[in-house]
């Protein structure tokens, strides 16, 4: 009876131990940043995934010019952006070039040698429109001495990022004596707020500076150009004794910024973009600042204690919503920095892409690729949300696709196919970037079905069938008429005409990559099971080309990166960038296409001969996907931390890949993915964790997790 009772208080007991739920303030408060110096490096940033304001270590954007070959000190949104005008009078249609591909006339958006008008036409239309670094915050301190305080006179740093609230906290010294500086973000308003507490503020030695940038017009933008030629000027309306507006016009958008602040400060104009708020009479000083597009309409601005405790509850309740994952008391020394790159990716994600535009790669911080999405990374940046649960962050995008459908359809209709053809490199309408690489990647058309897809998994009803099927449809549609059939072999081709994932390929020599036929087989797998479940017609193409859609292509019991190239494994040039081959059973499931043991052996020759060196971000975690589909979760963990720069996570959390590309957030939302996959699994597995070795070195406790495909 004793041994009996024994026995039901242990089953008690792991009952119990099963059924806690995780500590989410502990969980996240444990990775909250700290800094204590001004590290160019660790920026931190506060936003909504719609706005964003990275600061450095005064807890404002003093220093810009210090931080811009680090993570540079950015204010954007997801509206601003400008277009220089057009004096040249390029067209669009000056940036095409004809290619023969399938027999006929195909024209794509290139630059070509020996063609000045055409290349300008090009830069042109890549430059514009580009996103904009709406203003600097920053503070002026004035030293005992009377000169203004540089970078070396911030002493005593202690700087925090709250992350369960949404906060920094900036503490410092100026000639010893101390400051101490809150930073939030409103979250459904592009405002931040500020409280600076200090005597400093009472012998009036700290002003609060606001700068409007010129844009660079260039592939980056850090924010610091100060003149340009444009001749851009701002104005200053004082609208009370406690709120202004500075009004700035540029040649396609005009914006304000608006300013709210306590007490007898007041605002005075120093320059045509250089404004200065003077706090007056206190030592603690609040201050709000508002961006929006110009308006006549009466603007309210939120007061500090508003946009905090909008950061507060805001922050709580992502933090409270959708999945986690715990992996305290695991033995394995990686186990903490693997959760430290969870949390602070959640963060860094939610707080740059989860707006109505799919995001650039490098957020709302600084311009990359001027600011434009790259529609086949908005998978890295956004199928991890409905992963961890939080399926209405990957939705608030997916009406954009609506919005640019026609485009699509236009481009795919130019170039003589049916349906709509996603962008690859875009704006916010949807116009097409020219490209000579990315107007031929076709490994972006099939997201959109594995977006709606995910939709109607988290909620799998008539209506959300109904919501997205005509464009899923139509991305069938291109699919099915881009792929060629070769009467010879009776089959349907990929290319030539295509540049993979893997961007190391000639377009008009490469057919048939591993990947892309592989996505093909799913996607228009699960477009027929869509018009099945709505009592539709199947289009007989779609299940002709599916029917006949090439084999994977294989040599020497491997898969190759593409069917033309069969030195895939000894040319060094066709072993660097993404191995995209991997992701042919890592981010795809199982296909009717796929050979599990030829899939080990090409993972396997992967593994050892890539020149890992020469990858990006996603690469890592794409590796961890193969590898946990494969039933190796110790080669999982391990490709989750090789120790290559470009699988670099800085203080902050951000992905770093090189000095022109300091953060990298597919790096960030791979990772997100990885662990979601490696937690949940995948349709059909039965396994917990299934991802992570059995070795008893790692304590995985997740919960709320969806499974992958």
């Amino acid at each position: 009876m004793k041994k009996l009772l024994s026995v039901f208080v242990l089953l008690l007991s792991v009952t119990t131990i099963a059924q806690q739920k995780i500590d989410r303030k502990a969980l996240v408060s444990r990775h909250n940043v700290q800094n204590t110096a001004l590290d160019t490096l660790a920026s931190l940033t506060v936003g909504n995934g719609t706005f964003a304001f990275t600061v450095d270590a005064t807890g404002l954007q003093t220093f810009p010019e210090k931080y811009a070959k680090g993570i540079p000190l950015g204010t954007e949104s997801e509206w601003g952006w400008d277009s220089y005008k057009n004096t040249s009078g390029y067209k669009f249609s000056e940036t095409l070039k004809k290619y023969k591909q399938y027999g006929r006339d195909v024209t794509y958006s290139v630059q070509e040698k020996g063609a000045p008008r055409n290349n300008e036409a090009v830069n042109w239309f890549r430059q514009n429109p580009h996103l904009l670094q709406l203003g600097n915050l920053g503070f002026e301190i004035t030293k005992k001495d009377g000169s203004l305080a540089k970078p070396e006179d911030i002493k005593s740093i202690s700087q925090t990022l709250n992350l369960w609230t949404g906060e920094i906290e900036s503490r410092f010294e100026v000639d010893g004596i101390p400051v101490t500086v809150l930073t939030a973000s409103h979250q459904e308003k592009d405002a931040i707020g500020v409280r600076v507490k200090s005597e400093l503020l009472k012998q009036n030695r700290i002003k609060v500076r606001l700068r409007i940038p010129f844009p660079t017009g260039d592939w980056a933008d850090m924010g610091i150009k100060w003149d340009g030629t444009q001749g851009y000027k701002s104005t200053l309306a004082q609208k009370s004794k406690t709120e202004a507006v500075i009004t700035h016009p540029m040649d396609s958008i005009s914006y304000d910024v608006h300013l709210k602040w306590n007490g007898n400060g007041q605002v005075k104009k120093k320059g045509d973009n250089y404004f200065v708020v003077e706090p007056a009479g206190t030592d603690t000083f609040e201050l709000s600042c508002l961006f929006g597009l110009t308006t006549k309409k009466s603007v309210a601005i939120p007061s500090f204690l508003d946009i905090e405790n909008s950061s507060i509850a805001g922050w709580k309740h992502f933090w409270e919503s959708g999945a986690a994952v715990d992996f305290s008391g695991s033995t394995d020394p990686r186990a903490n920095e693997l959760e430290r790159r969870v949390i602070l990716s959640q963060y860094l994600t939610k707080v740059q892409c989860t707006g109505k535009v799919p995001p650039q790669e490098t957020g709302l911080t600084y311009n990359s690729w001027f600011g434009k999405p790259h529609l086949e990374m908005h998978w890295w940046h956004g199928v991890h949300f409905a992963l961890w649960n939080r399926p209405e962050l990957l939705e608030k995008s997916l009406p954009w696709y609506q919005k640019v459908f026609d485009k699509a359809k236009k481009l795919a209709n130019r170039q003589g196919f049916e349906g709509a053809r996603w962008q690859k490199m875009t704006d916010p309408d949807g116009n097409e970037s020219p490209s000579s690489i990315g107007a031929f990647l076709i490994w972006q058309q099939p997201h959109f079905i594995t977006y709606a897809d995910l939709m109607y998994r988290a909620k799998p009803t008539e209506a959300t069938l109904k919501l997205y099927s005509e464009r899923v449809f139509e991305t069938a549609n291109f699919m099915a008429s881009f792929a060629n059939y070769d009467s010879k072999n009776d089959r349907y081709v990929l290319g030539p005409g295509v540049i993979p994932a893997q961007e190391r390929f000639k377009a008009m020599e490469t057919f048939n990559p591993t990947y892309e036929l592989a996505y093909w087989n799913w996607a228009l797998k699960t477009a027929i099971f869509w018009k099945k479940k709505m009592n539709q017609e199947v289009p007989k193409k779609w299940e002709d080309v599916l029917a006949k859609l090439s084999k994977l292509p294989v040599q020497n019991d491997v898969y190759l990166a593409t069917e033309s190239a069969t030195d895939s494994y000894t040319n060094p040039e066709f072993k660097t960038d993404h191995p995209s081959v991997l992701g042919t059973f890592g981010m795809l499931p199982e296909t009717s296409l796929l050979d599990k043991k030829i899939m080990k052996n090409t993972f396997d020759l992967v593994w050892k001969t890539w020149s890992w060196d020469k990858t990006w971000g996603w690469d890592f975690p794409m590796t961890a996907m193969s590898a946990a589909r494969l039933g190796m979760p110790d080669k999982a963990i391990d490709a989750l931390f090789m120790n290559i720069k470009t699988n670099t996570y800085l203080k902050n959390g951000h992905n770093y890949q090189a000095e022109r590309l300091t953060l990298y957030l597919p790096g960030n939302g791979g990772v997100l993915t990885a662990v979601a996959m490696m937690c949940a699994g995948w349709d059909g597995t039965t396994e917990e964790n299934p991802g992570f070795p059995k070795d008893g070195t790692w304590k995985v406790k997740s919960e709320g997790f969806k499974k992958m495909f």
